[in-house]
């Protein structure tokens, strides 16, 4: 006789339905879930990129009009020139701006508004930043 143990039903079971492993239904829920979650992510990252793009902009133009009111104080001209414009090259792009002048109720002082587009009919500006300015004294201080 053999010594070898007889091998049973018992030792084997048949597997239960749980144990098979995931079903058609399952495999499809997760990757519609999977595919959600991606998409949402990209779009995400899409709009990241783009506000990083917009900021740069901003800043640059924010630039341009500083170095416009700064060229203006340095110039000392009374009165100053209202609608004037001009274009500035800064990071490989020409950016235009343009100056208003407006009238404040004390005689001397006004606020100059220079608006700063990326296009040189300003159908999109960009920033426009505000200062005021004062009548030059003649002995050469602001």
């Amino acid at each position: 006789m053999s010594t070898m143990p007889r091998f049973t039903r018992t030792l084997y079971p048949v597997f239960r339905r749980s144990e098979k492993g995931m079903t058609l239904i399952e495999v499809m829920v997760a990757l519609l879930i999977f595919g959600l979650t991606g998409t949402a992510v990209m779009k995400a990252t899409t709009e990241n990129l783009s506000s990083v793009g917009q900021l740069q902009d901003i800043t640059f133009a924010t630039f341009v009009a500083n170095n416009r009111l700064a060229q203006l104080h340095l110039e000392q001209e009374w009165p100053i020139k209202n609608n004037a414009k001009g274009q500035m090259d800064m990071a490989s792009t020409t950016w235009y701006w343009q100056q208003t002048v407006t009238k404040t109720a004390q005689t001397e002082l006004i606020q100059v508004r220079v608006t700063v587009a990326s296009d040189a009919e300003y159908r999109r500006p960009i920033t426009d930043v505000v200062s005021f300015f004062t009548k030059p004294t003649g002995n050469g201080a602001p």
